[in-house]
């Protein structure tokens, strides 16, 4: 049984996992050091949220999957 229930689609899912990992190795690469760990932060979040399939900030909007 999970305790969350996926409310993004398997596309949305697809982009978040790429964009997420690009973001964070962009600013990991390329970025000052203070700025670059909030940004590689960042983008680790939006690849975990894709691969989770679920987005916090999609099931407070009330956003997503009908089911």
């Amino acid at each position: 049984m999970a305790f969350y229930r996926k409310n993004i689609g398997s596309l949305h899912q697809v982009v978040r996992i790429v964009i997420g990992a690009v973001a964070a190795f962009a600013a990991l690469v390329w970025l000052a050091a203070p700025v670059s760990y909030l940004g590689g932060i960042a983008g680790v979040g939006l690849a975990l949220s894709g691969l989770l399939g679920y987005c916090p900030m999609c099931a407070a909007t009330g956003l997503g999957r009908r089911r």
